[in-house]
């Protein structure tokens, strides 16, 4: 049976294309039982906007999920016999102003959102997954001086997501754990069991999804990004098998294209 829990459409995201019933049409296309219907949550500060929403008053991305909730509930409504629709949202942590407005929306929609996809992604304040420079200014943001090197950067950035991952799975159970190591985008082939300090937090975390009954999503937007494996990597992947941990495939599309 083919499903996915973590979508987006160009209607409400500015770095997708297509509209949310397009999405909705492809995978009723190509097959899919179950499919999530998820947007990111509003961001909160003018800083935080990408450079596509530059100009934007935040209000407008309030506006924007509300919009999405609506409209992905007509779309569940509307397409009931042919495919089962579950509509979710995707977290931001950036700041405490993110788990404050989160808190918001969760008590505003109720039952309205019926999953939490959980994801971090940014380190400091600073986009890791926009672009590869964004990333780098991430990475120097961890420097403490000149004499820091890469590697001492990364395993600096590292914790401090998984960190910030921890938080966030304490926080809200998220029934999702979206691209678990999206942290590693740029460097696919960094170890991580060779650093104690980031591999301790990476079990740690998956126990504590595990004990709670998280799925960890298989994501395929990294084969689009260039990873030969979806996210996460091999050596998460055996960790949270040997923890009897379950999975969910997800293609993270973002628009129609991207389905499947």
């Amino acid at each position: 049976m083919l499903f996915s829990h973590h979508s987006h459409s160009g209607q409400f995201c500015k770095h997708a294309v297509g509209t949310l019933e397009e999405v909705v049409k492809a995978a009723i296309a190509k097959g899919f039982k179950i499919y999530g219907l998820t947007e990111h949550v509003p961001r909160y500060r003018t800083e935080d906007l990408y450079p596509e929403e530059q100009g934007l008053p935040l209000e407008h991305l309030s506006q924007t999920f509300d919009a999405f909730v609506a409209e992905a509930h007509r779309l569940k409504n509307l397409y009931a016999g042919q495919i089962t629709l579950l509509v979710g949202l995707e977290t931001e942590y950036i700041t405490p102003a993110d788990f404050a407005g989160l808190d918001r929306l969760l008590e505003k929609y109720g039952p309205l959102i019926e999953y939490i996809v959980g994801s971090v992604h940014h380190a400091n304040d600073i986009p890791i997954d926009f672009d590869e420079p964004a990333f780098e200014r991430a990475l120097q943001s961890f420097s403490a001086s000149i004499s820091d090197d890469h590697t001492v950067l990364l395993e600096r950035l590292y914790i401090a997501y998984f960190d910030a991952q921890f938080e966030l799975m304490q926080r809200y159970k998220p029934e999702v754990i979206a691209h678990f190591d999206l942290c590693r985008l740029y460097y696919p082939s960094f170890k991580f069991e060779g650093f104690p300090e980031v591999w301790t937090r990476i079990v740690r975390n998956v126990d504590y999804a595990v004990e709670y009954g998280a799925l960890f999503e298989l994501n395929a937007a990294a084969f689009r990004k260039g990873w030969e494996t979806a996210y996460p990597g091999s050596d998460i992947v055996r960790y949270i098998k040997q923890r009897s941990g379950h999975f969910t495939a997800s293609d993270d599309s973002h628009g129609p294209l991207a389905v499947g």
